[in-house]
C-alpha cells in the first residue's frame, strides 16, 4: 500500500489538535506528516503514532516538500491564501473554513451522502459547517426515498464550535473574568447569536446551513430555513429537523430508512427514555438521531420532526 504524505494548517487550535487525534485513531497510511500553525504556535511538539512532530510556521513555501494532502483548519483567510498554493503544488486541499463552500468550482462533501462530487475537485474539497454536516445524514436518506419539499432547522449548538477562547467562557461560571469570545456569559445561559447578523436578520450561521443544504443536496430552489443557538454545553451539536416531502410515509419505515443509512445511529425509544444527547454523542464519529413523529400541527401526512 502506498503512504503518503499530509500536511495540517493550523494544527495547535482546537480543530486542528482533534484533526490530529482523529488522524491516530484511524491509523491512515500517512508516511509522515507536517504540521502549520501561525509564528507564534512554531516550535510546539506533537507526537502522532510513537513519532515527534515540530510544528512550523506556515509559509508559501510549506508545500513544496511534496504532500499529497493538507487538511486546513485555519480559517477562511489563511485558507484564502494558502490553499490554492497547496493545490498548485499537487496537494488535494480538504478545507475546514466557510471560504470555499459555496464556489461552484469546489465541491461541498459529506462522504456518506455525496462522495462522488469529492472526485470533482480541481485540488481543493471544501468541508461543511459543523451543523449542516450531521443533518446531511439523516436528510439524505429521506431525500432519496421521499423528496423533500421544506426543511426548518433549529440548532442547540455547542461551545467547543467557537473554539478554545469559547470554552474559557463557558468555564467563567461566576462571570468574574472578562469575556474572550462572546458578547454574553455562555455558562447558563443560550445565545440565538451564532457568527454576524445580515440585513435580512438571519446570522450568517443560518444562511450558512440554508445554502450548503441546498449545494450538497444537489437541490439550490429547496427551501430551507434556520434558527442557531449556542448553548452551554462543550461537544457535540444538537438540532431539531421539521421536515416536509412530496410523499406520504408510514413513521415506522422512515424509521428503518434512517436506521440502515451508513454511520446514522436512531435512539428512539420513549419507553425507556431513550433519545440523542450530547453526553451520549460525544466523542462518535457517528450521528444520532431520535424523537422521529410525525407534524400534527399541519393537515399533511408527508411531514415530521426529529432531533438529532
Amino acid at each position: 500500500m502506498k503512504k503518503f504524505k499530509i500536511a495540517i494548517v493550523g494544527a495547535t487550535g482546537l480543530v486542528g489538535r482533534t484533526v490530529l487525534k482523529v488522524l491516530e485513531e484511524k491509523k491512515l497510511p500517512f508516511e509522515s506528516y507536517g504540521l502549520f500553525a501561525s509564528k507564534k504556535s512554531a516550535g510546539t511538539v506533537f507526537s502522532i503514532l510513537g513519532k515527534d512532530y515540530v510544528v512550523e510556521e506556515l509559509t508559501e513555501n510549506s508545500f513544496d516538500r511534496g504532500f499529497d494532502f493538507a487538511i486546513f483548519s485555519a480559517g477562511g483567510e489563511t485558507a484564502k491564501k494558502y490553499a490554492p498554493i497547496a493545490a498548485k503544488k499537487g496537494c488535494i486541499v480538504v478545507d475546514n473554513s466557510s471560504h470555499f463552500r459555496m464556489d461552484k468550482d469546489v465541491p461541498l462533501v459529506v462522504p456518506e451522502v455525496n462522495m462522488e462530487d469529492a472526485y470533482k475537485h480541481k485540488g481543493i474539497i471544501a468541508n461543511p459547517n459543523c451543523s449542516t454536516i450531521q443533518a446531511m445524514l439523516p436528510l439524505k436518506a429521506l431525500e432519496d426515498k421521499y423528496h423533500i419539499k421544506r426543511i426548518i432547522y433549529s440548532t442547540y449548538q455547542a461551545v467547543s464550535g467557537a473554539g478554545k477562547d469559547a470554552l474559557s467562557d463557558l468555564a467563567n461560571t461566576d462571570n468574574s473574568k472578562p469575556l474572550k469570545k462572546f458578547p454574553y456569559p455562555i455558562y447558563n445561559n443560550c445565545l440565538p447569536h451564532i457568527d454576524i447578523f445580515m440585513e435580512n436578520g438571519y446570522s450568517k450561521e443560518e444562511l450558512k446551513m440554508i445554502n450548503e443544504t441546498r449545494k450538497i443536496l444537489h437541490r439550490p430552489d429547496l427551501k430551507v430555513t434556520a434558527t442557531t443557538v449556542r448553548i452551554p454545553v462543550s461537544n457535540s451539536h444538537s438540532e431539531s429537523i421539521n421536515v416536509e416531502f412530496e410523499k406520504d410515509f408510514v413513521i415506522e419505515d422512515l424509521k428503518n430508512t434512517l436506521k440502515n443509512f451508513p454511520n446514522l445511529i436512531l435512539v428512539d425509544d420513549l419507553s425507556c427514555n431513550l433519545y440523542p444527547m450530547p453526553i451520549n454523542s460525544n466523542g462518535h464519529d457517528e450521528v444520532f438521531v431520535g424523537r422521529v413523529r410525525r407534524d400534527e400541527s399541519v393537515n399533511s401526512r408527508s411531514q415530521f420532526m426529529g432531533c438529532c
